[in-house]
């Protein structure tokens, strides 16, 4: 169909069109984010001046157990939105940027 002024209708609909394989990926990653104490811990990671924290500084704020805190940290590292370095004993977990980056653009 097209317009008067002879410009087709809605001809830029598919030009951000996601792939079958990015569309399965995503879901993937939006799933994990649908855990609402998951998104609870990436926000309180990101508010960090270097968007990084203890595995044990998540635990008062969020009354959870160590185990359990550990348990969405390890989902969320598994589904590729933070990364983890062990200093000693303990672990940090960072976020990806360039992953929630990905996300924003997708929706």
């Amino acid at each position: 169909m097209k317009l008067s002024n002879s410009r087709p209708c809605c001809s830029g609909l598919f030009s951000g069109k996601l792939t079958q394989s990015e569309a399965v990926d995503l879901a993937a990653i939006f799933r994990v984010l649908g855990e609402p104490v998951r998104l609870q811990m990436l926000s309180l990671i990101a508010i960090q001046p270097n968007q990084e924290v203890c595995a044990c500084e998540l635990v008062e704020p969020l009354g959870l157990s160590q185990p359990t805190i550990s348990h969405h940290l390890k989902v969320m590292y598994e589904a590729g939105l933070l990364d983890k370095q062990r200093r000693g004993t303990w672990i940090y977990y960072r976020i990806i940027t360039e992953k929630l980056i990905t996300l924003k653009e997708a929706i």
